[in-house]
């Protein structure tokens, strides 16, 4: 698997049924931080400073009859054997097979990107670049694992279950754009270029969209999606679960409970328009969208709980073979001792997605009720 299992998000209007049920939840929660002095993405520098712990959070749910596990971590990529590293701590702590669990990465700049076999792969080059310890993926999946273990000792009841989505002010912009004469511009996560921060938002998902898991009147954890890259800052070596990760840890300070984001198709959006990589910048998005945030919890529509629907489709992906991706071309990058880190890095992380083409990526759906979740596979993007 090349990349992250990304969540994209889909709700209808819904009326509260005429039955009742109950679902059992588990939020969890760890600290999966990279230890100082290991490289972080995507500097690649050792790491220096810890603004801000990553977090890994998410919920087991189990209506009596299924269990399955949505997680999310405060990664930029868990790649190929890291991911399934990962995958298969939570099963094996949840009691289920990997199949009924999604692992989503929120895809921070400020975050390792990472595959064992990459790794592994780096390690046996010659003169090999300085990279993350393998040790690092695999203690931090054992982490994830006990936490989930931990949490399904003490289940909470969940009779009601709720929808909600509200428009986020001046965040999420369209990264591929085209000057008048139809040429391709790039307005990256960061800009301050006039001229393409005055260029459109684009065709953009506006929505933040949340699903809280309730008992009564009280939320046990809320899930929040939303369709943007990250990144305010990346490039040093500093650590930090950037605005998403302030926006949600602001939102559940006040609101009490668990806050889990998630990244929705954002290959080709950005918070470019509106980021000029200042700390007040920063300040600024992280505040639209914890008000985003609290705009869908207010406008949160109910349900009762019911039977809980995780369907599986298994999906085989065909490489590209035409300029420079063929395995031979990345094994020679790799083996280069005079290519550039990143390079050389890029390679190997290519040769290990190539290892393992053969397997099918599991492409997981959750439904209950009205409500749905799709998970994808990778950077995707969807024009909205």
């Amino acid at each position: 698997m090349r990349r992250i299992l990304l969540a994209l998000f889909f709700a209808l209007a819904m009326s509260f049924p005429l039955f009742a049920a109950t679902i059992q939840v588990a939020p969890f929660e760890c600290d999966v931080t990279l230890p100082l002095g290991q490289p972080v993405y995507s500097s690649f520098k050792p790491l220096e400073e810890i603004e801000h712990p990553l977090l890994a959070k998410g919920v087991v749910l189990d209506d009596g009859m299924t269990r399955c596990v949505l997680c999310s971590v405060d990664y930029c990529e868990l790649c190929n054997g890291a991911f399934e590293a990962f995958r298969n701590a939570i099963a094996k702590a949840a009691g289920v097979d990997p199949k009924f669990v999604a692992v989503h990465t929120v895809h921070q700049h400020t975050a390792p990107i990472t595959s064992l076999g990459e790794l592994l792969l780096l390690r046996k080059a010659p003169k090999p670049p300085k990279m993350m310890d393998p040790e690092v993926v695999t203690d931090s999946a054992a982490k994830v694992g006990r936490a989930v273990k931990k949490a399904c000792g003490s289940f909470v009841e969940c009779d009601k279950v709720g929808f909600g989505k509200a428009k986020v002010d001046r965040v999420a912009s369209i990264r591929r754009l085209k000057s008048k004469d139809g040429k391709p511009l790039t307005r990256w996560s960061s800009c301050t270029d006039p001229k393409l921060i005055a260029m459109p938002e684009g065709p953009i998902d506006p929505f933040i969209k949340t699903i809280t898991f309730a008992k009564g009147d009280k939320p046990i954890a809320r899930l929040h999606y939303y369709a943007t890259h990250p990144q305010s800052f990346y490039g040093d070596p500093r650590a930090s679960y950037d605005v998403p990760g302030i926006a949600r840890e602001a939102t559940e300070k006040k609101d009490g409970a668990m806050q889990i984001y998630f990244t929705g198709c954002s290959g080709n959006v950005t918070m470019g328009k509106y980021n000029n990589r200042t700390k007040e910048a920063r300040t600024a998005l992280a505040k639209r969208l914890a008000e985003g945030m609290e705009a869908a919890i207010a406008a949160t529509k109910w349900q009762a709980a019911g039977k809980i629907d995780w369907h599986v489709v298994q999906w085989k992906m065909v490489p590209r073979t035409d300029g420079s991706n063929s395995r031979e071309k990345s094994l020679a990058t790799l083996n280069n001792a005079s290519a550039k880190p990143i390079d050389r890095w890029e390679a190997a992380l290519e040769i290990d997605f190539l290892d393992r083409i053969d397997r099918p990526v599991d492409i997981t759906a959750m439904k209950i009720g009205k409500i749905m979740v799709l998970n994808l596979p990778g950077e995707s993007f969807i024009e909205y």
